[in-house]
């Protein structure tokens, strides 16, 4: 297994690519500076995807790959901010470019902290999160047989924070392609809330105002319609589960 000091050489050359993408930015033909930096605040956060939504106009496909970029940077690394940029992209993108936008970039950085943790990660996770580890070993185990369905709940309704379910999953042997899939349909309502509030931004006042009673009722409706094909392959795998447990009674009779 490699070692786990290669991570912090990824994650300082990662950060120092994302740094020079942002200061070999299309120069503005005004006398405008150009200030690319993650947001601190709310206000931050407006002035910046104001700034970036009118800089895309002449620059587009950069702000593309930078936002990209960042998004990715942040999601790989489990560092925290991802709302933030879900709000952005709905800002910058509007909502129909941004939504499945921030949907991909979710599951493909979330991906990629999986792919870092298994490779570099061992260790690390196993000495400090044992204990939790463990719990989700245990109801993973439990739920072999609806493990897309428990997946896609997780994400849904967290019972652990997303950055843990990301940097654990590859421990615990769930397959890649279901860990994609759960990220990609279980992160939708929340990516739905925070994008739809990045498209009226300027509306806004505060983080509040995007979590209002009336999205978060939105967010559990999306939440339930996700859940419909988590309920079919759960349903699915009860009924060829007795099929299943037959079969390996009848081998075992004749093994006797």
């Amino acid at each position: 297994m490699a070692s786990f000091w290669f991570l912090p050489a990824i994650a300082a050359l990662a950060t120092f690519a994302l740094y020079l993408l942002a200061k070999s930015a299309p120069q503005l033909e005004s006398e405008r500076q150009l200030d690319l930096h993650f947001p601190q605040s709310f206000d931050d956060l407006k002035n910046i995807t104001v700034f970036l939504g009118e800089y895309k106009e002449s620059h587009p496909d950069y702000v593309l790959l930078l936002f990209c970029a960042a998004f990715l940077w942040k999601q790989s690394f489990g560092i925290p901010g991802s709302a933030g940029l879900n709000i952005a992209s709905g800002a910058i993108f509007g909502f129909w470019k941004g939504f499945p936008l921030s949907c991909i970039l979710t599951a493909v950085g979330a991906t990629t902290c999986y792919i870092l943790s298994y490779l570099f990660g061992r260790r690390v996770v196993k000495r400090f999160f044992a204990a939790k580890l463990d719990w989700f070993r245990n109801k993973v185990h439990a739920n072999s047989h609806n493990l897309t369905y428990y997946l896609l709940f997780l994400r849904l309704f967290p019972a652990s924070p997303n950055w843990f379910l990301n940097i654990a999953s590859s421990h615990i042997g769930i397959p890649i392609h279901t860990f994609f899939f759960t990220v990609l349909i279980g992160l939708m309502p929340y990516n739905f809330v925070c994008v739809h509030g990045g498209s009226i931004l300027r509306e806004l006042t505060s983080f509040n105002d995007i979590f209002t009673w009336t999205r978060i009722g939105q967010m559990a409706l999306i939440a339930c319609v996700a859940l419909i094909p988590g309920l079919y392959l759960r349903k699915k795998a009860r009924s060829t589960a007795p099929e299943e447990d037959g079969l390996h009674t009848l081998h075992n009779a004749k093994n006797q």
